[in-house]
């Protein structure tokens, strides 16, 4: 840590008053750029184009980079200032060591010499405790090349099964949903084909701060006449110019699915030559939601019947249309059953797999698509194989040079990972650019548990805030500082490219992985010098699979502008809309375009459940959680911006001018929320574009601000995500907090 100063007072002098960190005063014009590198933002599923301008290795600023496909040079607030995070002071630049009488609870200490710890550590644990003992949990944000490593990581080098990813908090229950309905995990089709689209149906995406270049082809397809039908509980930035709001009860999303579905027969709004030669199961289902009058919808969603009809006809009668969703109806008890009622309606129009016709889940994470494909998953091998498949299994061992029967079976979720900690199962814990203390509900339990661990290490470039409970954390790599492959929200892979090295003793983290192998003796495997090795071998284990990148080259990507997966070998374009009729497909081999032997897609019968934690007496409101536009995540980068931290300083608690009234709470006014977990006291915003019954906190902050506080652990029985978008509360005004 006592490097630091000095990197930072170095980097002053030279550019003087031209260039600081934290305040977000800009370069000044005259300071030459020594080179511009061509990449992507660093943050959501967008990944947008952008060219870093690096000078003396540190990144001086950008420029727009108009070429590439997706953003043509647009980008967010986040975007436009990315580049100010490099030179942080808070940037690790060393290996540190827990000390309790250090002044910060750490004391530098020698890359190699903390290296050999963690190794050391990691076989204790094992021979003490067996193989299962120790767990890993890695990032979403990872580049393909790491994301495959860590899976490859946890099952060879330390044959453990407990590997998980912060992923499981983000797509899983999309995920989840498109392999029952389509047989595979992908967006659709490219955001280009929303421009010929009549009517573009938003479930749970407040796109114009989560995802804001998505805004851009809404507005344009609503330019060319298309209607925009936009579900959420809070009137987002994307609703206040939509044709149709329906301001839904946080947690209903299935009900209003098959309420939908329900007019959509009634008034045979249906494509029957679809329906009757590419799907199976679309009978039961029309049995099932006979049920879901506009009425029974109506109650059960909070929506009023004239809306739930406008909204059935608007999409039933439409010749072309596009339905995208997100977290808001993802993260959810139920998100599964919410996305298989989604997709019902859109396998229902029969309005798929061509222009102006599609369905996609909007992607939160850098690599939320390609991070969950190649193995860091609890249940997956590379190329979308299931770990449980001996088939897959047997293909995987002889990549990796290993016998089928040394590699583990599938572990469990990042959250049950937690749970083991508890149990005393897991005893030892790695993590990569993952902050469970801030990510995960209920976290001051998630606080307890890491405590709990015998060792734990953190590989990152700021100490975030779960790394103050690590017994060693290791200096990782910003994504200006590495290579590698992405894939975008499309299901589109792109290239990071390389703009400047690590300081100090910083490492990519493949390296520093890799020497961990080598520090125990297990390094056959993982001697790999550059990503493109990396990417080579999983070509190969990729071939075949579901996620098929085995013709995907980083001169391909570069050549084409991105290569959408699956493309099965070097002269394959890739497939940049899934499920057209004459489509390369593994699984169907020319019956159909759906990823099933039969190639027909399923209808899946989605019942309705309400929330875990329902509203009662004592909490008779509910919380809902999300983004605001100038924060990303756990806010580990953002919240050391500083621009972006003035244009969103503090969370605050939104609430509507009604609920205000009624318990005496004014706009600016302290206010506690308080759930069976927790309470937190935050500053009120009071808005009219929110429900009355309903509350909602961004959550990108730690400590008495953390909206995961409050949180409740219940899961999707399926997807294991956690039900981050509704619980029980209740509020009352407050006094300022004593102290943060």
């Amino acid at each position: 840590m006592a490097t630091l100063p000095n990197q930072l007072d170095s980097i002053t002098q030279r550019y003087g008053p031209h260039l600081t960190f934290n305040t977000g005063v800009r370069l000044a014009t005259g300071v030459e750029p020594d080179k511009v590198v061509k990449t992507h933002c660093c943050f959501c599923g967008q990944q947008c184009g952008i060219q870093l301008k690096v000078k003396d290795n540190q990144v001086i600023g950008f420029e727009p980079w108009e070429d590439f496909p997706f953003n043509q040079g647009m980008l967010c607030p986040k975007g436009v200032k990315r580049y100010l995070q490099g030179a942080h002071p808070d940037r690790l630049t060393t290996a540190l060591e827990r000390d309790e009488k250090a002044a910060a609870g750490f004391r530098p200490l020698g890359y190699d010499t903390a290296i050999q710890r963690v190794a050391s550590e990691i076989q204790r644990i094992q021979s003490t405790y067996g193989n299962e003992a120790f767990g890993i949990l890695s990032g979403a944000s990872l580049t393909i090349e790491k994301a495959y490593l860590m899976g490859k990581f946890a099952r060879v080098a330390l044959k453990t099964p407990n590997i998980d990813y912060n992923g499981r908090l983000c797509m899983v229950s999309a995920a989840a949903g498109n392999k029952k309905a389509f047989g595979i995990d992908r967006a659709a089709n490219p955001w280009a084909d929303m421009l010929s689209s009549e009517v573009i149906w938003i479930a749970g995406a407040n796109v114009a701060e989560c995802a804001p270049i998505t805004t851009n082809y809404v507005w344009q397809a609503r330019e060319r006449g298309a209607k925009i039908i936009v579900v959420d509980p809070r009137i987002t930035p994307i609703a206040r110019t939509c044709d149709l709001f329906l301001p839904i009860k946080p947690g209903r999303d299935i009900a209003l699915f098959n309420g939908i579905l329900h007019l959509m027969i009634e008034n045979d709004w249906l494509d029957h030559e679809f329906i009757n030669n590419h799907s199976v199961g679309f009978d039961a289902l029309a049995k099932h939601v006979k049920q879901w009058t506009p009425r029974h919808t109506a109650e059960a969603t909070g929506i009023t019947e004239r809306a739930i009809r406008q909204a059935a006809e608007m999409w039933g009668q439409a010749k072309s249309s596009f339905l995208l969703h997100a977290r808001g109806i993802e993260h959810h008890s139920h998100g599964v059953q919410n996305v298989l009622g989604a997709i019902n309606i859109v396998l229902a129009s029969g309005r798929i797999g061509r222009d102006g016709c599609g369905y996609a889940t909007i992607t939160g994470q850098g690599n939320g698509q390609g991070g969950r494909e190649h193995g860091q998953k609890c249940d997956q091998l590379p190329g979308a194989r299931d770990i449980t498949n001996p088939e897959h299994r047997a293909y995987i061992a002889g990549v990796w040079g290993i016998d089928e029967k040394e590699m583990p079976g599938a572990g469990v979720d990042a959250y049950e990972l937690i749970r083991k900690i508890e149990r005393g199962e897991i005893k030892g814990l790695l993590s990569l650019c993952f902050n469970p203390v801030v990510s995960l509900p209920d976290n001051e339990y998630v606080a307890r548990m890491l405590d709990k661990l015998e060792f734990y290490c953190v590989i990152d470039f700021f100490l975030n805030e779960s790394a103050y409970h690590a017994d060693i954390v290791l200096p990782g790599s910003l994504h200006e500082e590495d290579e590698g492959i992405v894939t975008q929200i499309e299901g589109r892979v792109i290239k990071i490219n390389k703009a400047i090295d690590p300081p100090g003793e910083a490492k990519q983290d493949w390296r520093i992985i890799q020497d961990i192998s080598k520090a125990m003796g297990r390094e056959r495997g993982f001697t790999f010098t550059e990503p493109r090795e990396i990417l080579d071998e999983l070509r190969v284990a990729s071939k075949g699979g579901i996620a098929d990148y085995s013709g995907i080259t980083y001169e391909k990507i570069e050549a084409q502008g991105g290569v959408f997966w699956p493309c099965p070998d070097n002269d394959h374009k890739g497939t940049e809309r899934l499920f057209e009729p004459n489509s390369w497909n593994p699984i169907a081999k020319g019956a159909g375009p759906f990823y099933f032997p039969d190639g027909k897609a399923r209808f899946n019968v989605a019942p309705y459940t309400p929330p875990t934690e329902d509203t009662d007496d004592e909490y008779p409101l509910m919380l809902t959680t999300g983004r605001v536009v100038s924060q990303f995540l756990s806010g580990t980068q953002t919240r050391r911006i500083g621009p972006l931290v003035n244009q969103y300083p503090e969370p605050r608690i939104e609430l509507h001018p009604q609920l205000a009234e009624k318990l005496g709470i004014k706009d600016g006014d302290w206010a506690t929320a308080e759930t069976r977990r927790g309470a937190i006291t935050l500053q009120a915003s009071v808005v009219t574009t929110i429900r009355p019954d309903t509350i909602f906190i961004p959550y990108h902050w730690p400590g008495r601000k953390s909206a995961n506080r409050l949180t409740i652990a219940a899961q999707d029985p399926i997807s294991k995500i956690p039900e981050y978008k509704v619980c029980a509360v209740k509020l009352r005004k407050s006094e300022a907090p004593t102290n943060d």
